[in-house]
């Protein structure tokens, strides 16, 4: 697997094919729903390519001066159950971690948070604002 920071428009292009893919579609989101403020030209992303082929993604938005938020982690089905969405979420912990930030952030589906306690998360017990997509707990980390 290769892994890439995406920068650029058309490498940020695998990460917004690998949400459809695997997020939009499946669970019926609207693109509007799927893209929001946080996904811009500075956003940053890590996707991971099988022969330059986008498979899995995340994106980071910073919080403030010490805090990243790891947000929209996701693989295609055909890829999952190979290690990819820890391999992502520790790439991105490394990316935030040269950028000088201390602590990392998850919003974690409830159904997903024994995930993220595997990786070294723990709940902080702040409460997240019902979207109306998925109940999320919030989960920090320190990098």
């Amino acid at each position: 697997m290769e892994v890439l920071r995406a920068t650029e428009t058309y490498q940020q292009a695998g990460a917004y094919y690998v949400r459809i893919q695997a997020m939009a579609k499946k669970h019926h989101i609207t693109l509007r729903e799927e893209f929001d403020d946080h996904d811009g030209p500075d956003t940053k992303y890590i996707v991971l390519l099988d022969e330059n082929f986008p498979v899995a993604t995340a994106r980071m938005v910073p919080l403030d001066d010490g805090r990243m938020l790891i947000g929209r982690v996701v693989v295609l089905p055909e890829y999952r159950h190979r290690g990819l969405g820890s391999q992502v979420v520790r790439e991105c912990e490394v990316w935030a971690a040269e950028l000088g930030f201390n602590r990392a952030v998850v919003d974690s589906r409830d159904n997903k948070t024994e995930f993220y306690r595997k990786l070294g998360y723990r709940e902080t017990g702040e409460p997240l604002p019902d979207d109306g997509t998925f109940p999320c707990v919030r989960m920090e980390k320190e990098i």
